[in-house]
């Protein structure tokens, strides 16, 4: 969907992550995350959580929301919604994303950019890409 047809509310993109979140394989931790991502564009993307028995080959949703706004040719995001939490429970507000997905969403987010945390089925937090990584790395370029 394009901003053509639709205008993306953190609502909906709280909604789309909590969707995400059901489509999670999760059979090890049974912690279930989806992410959507809104990009420049006005198109919405999202992922969820894909885990391995070789736990460092498992995906997280951020990463997998992040990465499909990338290979649909995304430049930068303006938004980021997670939902996430034990399998069967409401979204917990004690989500945030790990570093490494912080470092990876920092190349496509400013500093400023929000990342809503679903709380509960009807709450959200909000973070600045900023509060939550401070000192992102940065190569010159």
């Amino acid at each position: 969907m394009t901003s053509e047809s639709v205008q993306f509310t953190d609502k909906m993109l709280l909604e789309l992550a909590a969707d995400s979140r059901r489509r999670s394989h999760a059979p090890y931790s049974n912690f279930t995350v989806g992410a959507a991502c809104l990009g420049r564009s006005g198109t919405a993307y999202f992922g969820c959580n894909v885990e391995n028995a070789s736990y460092p080959v498992g995906l997280c949703a951020e990463r997998a929301a992040v990465a499909s706004a990338v290979a649909h040719g995304e430049t930068e995001i303006i938004v980021l919604a997670v939902a996430g939490g034990p399998r069967e429970s409401p979204p917990s507000g004690d989500l945030r994303p790990c570093g490494m997905c912080l470092q990876f969403m920092s190349e496509l987010m400013g500093p400023e950019t929000r990342v809503l945390v679903a709380n509960g089925p009807d709450a959200h937090l909000e973070f600045t890409m900023t509060q939550l990584l401070p000192e992102g790395f940065k190569l010159e370029k």
